[in-house]
Order: structure tokens, then C-alpha cells, then sequence
């Protein structure tokens, strides 16, 4: 059994990396890594007044996104198509309705003319309001088309100022497309309210917030989300878990997500021939406010029933996700007939996340499945054996070592004390 608890910043990115060298069967299989539209990045630029304050190694705010834009332009690798979007750059009135409109493509994705972007980006001057979510809507829509990597880089100085259209909220919107956009954000100078609302967005889509206050930070940290844009990534496949075992739909190697309502439990089925291991892991991330104590239980049961294994793991608050997960190998032979076996494992992932009054609790929690099929080990019960394999061979030493270890301690401590009652 494995038990894990891991932050909201590594987890996709931790089940992609396990996931990007499967070679799937045809039918099924998740979908394989994409490559052949070219990746897609819009960064959005927050223009707004405050971005005149010269607080970042003595110069203003947007002197230093020029600076590291124009960096970051230079850098670009050539199969990336690259937009830049902004946000407050040309409405200076005190009028909301038309501040809140205030987001323009400043230049769009595609293959990059970097003197053109270059000469588009010194001409930014920080002028007005900051709409985060209207910008988020038409960043979505600028990335729209084709099956490559698409993200988002958000770069702002200041909470929204055009609620009722909550950013987190919009960045929910678009992680339930299932578009596989990632928005990423960087705070510049922030304070605890932009970092809990930049860290919301980025997390409804699986992306990660950095704070930034040096200009360097600012160009390395953006250069490395282009880098990764480039990467070749696994694309989730959408599935939707059954209420039962006998209706759940059926699974292979792969990256799976789902959305599990509070309380809900969900059924998925994995095949496992003779001589193969399952192994599963299953992640649900906090995307909205929810009370701090929760958990996830993932069990592997026959269509009997019983219970083979099981991963669990709990949740204080601390931290927007909670992940667990489970081994199962499947014994060569089933019995001495010498006849192979084959048996469908049900999947079955419960979750125990509440909500106070006024949380919506649709659409349900963003869940991301992993599920790897591989060739057994040689002794099956020993991998079985609480989850330590051979592990237990090193625990045992070290028992071992730490009891006499304590023996010649305890037997050293007594002369020493003696000698001093002695002297």
C-alpha cells in the first residue's frame, strides 16, 4: 500500500512523467503524448496603474516585464507559437463597466516575429484596471484550435477588480472544458490576497503560482514555463466513473480524469492477466473551499467484493491535494491446474471532502487517475507483503542495528555513571 500527500504545484506533473513512456494497446489506452500541432503559449500582462510603483531592483514594475519579456522573446524556441495578451493597458477612466473590458490581444499566437513582439511590448504604458477574468476568457479563446500543448502565463501585480466574475471560478470554467489548458501565475510583489487568488487559478488547471520580486526571477521563471510548453505532455483522457463495479467503465495504462462530486464513491475496472501488477494512483484536488479535514480511500476489490488492497491518505488544509495509491500483482499461475489467470480488479476511489454553506459543490472535484499495467515480479507475494517487498529484509536490520545499538549505549552510560559515583 502506498500512502502519499503531495502539494498541488507536482501533481500533474508528477502523474504525467509517470505516464509519458507507456506504450498504450490500441482501443482504450489513454491517449499518447501529443506533438503534432505545435504548442501554444499566451502570456498575459498585467498593464494596470499599479504596475508603475518602482519596487523591483529600483525600477518600476513594468520596466522590469519589459526587460524580462524582451529576454524571454529572445529565448523562445522556434516551435513554439507564442501571443502576448494585456490587461488594463488603455481604458484610464474611472468608469468599471469599461474597465472591466480592458484586455486586448497585443500580439497573437504564432510563429514569432520577435521584432515585431519586441516593438509591440515597449509600447505597453500601465494605465488601468485589472480584469483577470475577462482576460482569462480570451486567453482560453486565443489558445482555442489544435492538439498541442496549450498554456497560459498569467503575470499580475494585483487581485482582480472586476468581481463578480471570479478568476477562480473562469480557470474552473476552462479546466472542465477538458481542453488541457494550463494557466500558470506569477504575482509580482504580492501580498496574502493576490498569492491565495493567483495560487487558485493556477491550481483549478493543475498549473503553479510563483511569487516573484527580482526581474531575473521574473525572466528565468517565465523562460522555464515556455521551455516546458515545448515538452512533449500526455493528455488526460476524460472517463466518468460508475456508481458500481459491474457498470464501471473499463480502464488501461494511462492518465485519466474525472470530476467526483463531495462523499461520492466511484467504480472504474482494470483487467490484470497472470503474471502482471497493477498499479494505481489517484489524486482529487481541493479546487474551492472546503473544510480542512478530508481524505481519500482507493481500494482494489474482486467482482465479488473482496477487498485485495488498499491506499488511503488524509488532508488537514495544509496542502489543495490529496493523492494515495496501490500495487496489486497478479501470481503467475492461479493454481497448481497450471491453467493462467486473468481477473477484472475493480477500482473503487471514495472521497470525504464537506463544504460550508454557499461552496458550490458543481461540477464535482477535479480527480486524475493513473493506471499501469506491467510486467509482475518474480514473487508476487513479496511485493504484496504490506507494500515493503524485499523491504523488509532492511527493516529487520535496522532493528536489529537500533536494539544492540541501544545495548551498548545503555551498558556505556552505566560505567560511565559508576565510574563518576567511583572518582
Amino acid at each position: 500500500m502506498i500512502r502519499r500527500t503531495r502539494p498541488v504545484v507536482g501533481a500533474i506533473a508528477l502523474l504525467a512523467a509517470l505516464t509519458a513512456g507507456i506504450a498504450f494497446p490500441a482501443g482504450a489506452a489513454a491517449g499518447e503524448p501529443t506533438g503534432e500541432s505545435a504548442p501554444k503559449v499566451d502570456l498575459v500582462l498585467d498593464v494596470s496603474g499599479s504596475m508603475r510603483a518602482k519596487d523591483i531592483d529600483g525600477q518600476s514594475r513594468m520596466a522590469a516585464a519589459k526587460q524580462a519579456f524582451n529576454e524571454v522573446l529572445d529565448a523562445t524556441p522556434e516551435e513554439v507559437q507564442l501571443g502576448i495578451r494585456t490587461l488594463g493597458a488603455d481604458y484610464p477612466g474611472d468608469d468599471r463597466k469599461e474597465g472591466c473590458k480592458d484586455t486586448a490581444q497585443l500580439y497573437p499566437v504564432g510563429p514569432l516575429d520577435r521584432t515585431e513582439a519586441k516593438t509591440a511590448v515597449a509600447t505597453l504604458v500601465p494605465t488601468g484596471w485589472t480584469p483577470i477574468g475577462p482576460a482569462l476568457l480570451q486567453a482560453a479563446d486565443d489558445l482555442d484550435g489544435g492538439d498541442g500543448s496549450k498554456r497560459i502565463v498569467l503575470i499580475s501585480d494585483g487581485e482582480d477588480t472586476c468581481a463578480p466574475l471570479d478568476p477562480c471560478e473562469v480557470a474552473r470554467e476552462i479546466a472542465a472544458k477538458g481542453i488541457g489548458l494550463t494557466i500558470d501565475t506569477l504575482g509580482l510583489v504580492p501580498n496574502a490576497k493576490l498569492s491565495r487568488q493567483l495560487s487558485c487559478i493556477a491550481e483549478a488547471t493543475g498549473g503553479t503560482y510563483t511569487s516573484i520580486e527580482h526581474q531575473d526571477e521574473l525572466t528565468d521563471r517565465v523562460n522555464e514555463l515556455v521551455d516546458r510548453a515545448a515538452e512533449p505532455v500526455v493528455t488526460p483522457v476524460a472517463v466518468e466513473g460508475a456508481d458500481a463495479c459491474e457498470r464501471a467503465p473499463e480502464l488501461r495504462s494511462g492518465l485519466y480524469t474525472d470530476r467526483q462530486e463531495f462523499g461520492q464513491q466511484r467504480w472504474y475496472r482494470v483487467d490484470l492477466l497472470a503474471g502482471h501488477e497493477l498499479r494505481a494512483s489517484v489524486s482529487v484536488a481541493a479546487d474551492r473551499a472546503v473544510r480542512p479535514d478530508h481524505g481519500i480511500l482507493m481500494r482494489a476489490v474482486t467482482l465479488h467484493g473482496r477487498e485485495i488492497v488498499r491506499g488511503e491518505a488524509t488532508g488537514n488544509g495544509r496542502t489543495d491535494v490529496v493523492s494515495t495509491g496501490l500495487r496489486h500483482p497478479k501470481p503467475e499461475l492461479d493454481d497448481d491446474s497450471g491453467k493462467p489467470a486473468a481477473e477484472t480488479v475493480c477500482l473503487g476511489v471514495t472521497t470525504s471532502f464537506s463544504a460550508d454553506a454557499g461552496v458550490k459543490t458543481t461540477p464535482g472535484l477535479p480527480l486524475e487517475l493513473t493506471v499501469d499495467v506491467v510486467d509482475g515480479p518474480d514473487d508476487a507475494s513479496d511485493v504484496a507483503s504490506f507494500g515493503l517487498g524485499r523491504g523488509w529484509w532492511l527493516l529487520g536490520a535496522l532493528v536489529v542495528t537500533g536494539f544492540l545499538a541501544g545495548l551498548v549505549w545503555g551498558w556505556l552510560s552505566r560505567w560511565r555513571v559508576a565510574v563518576w559515583r567511583t572518582n
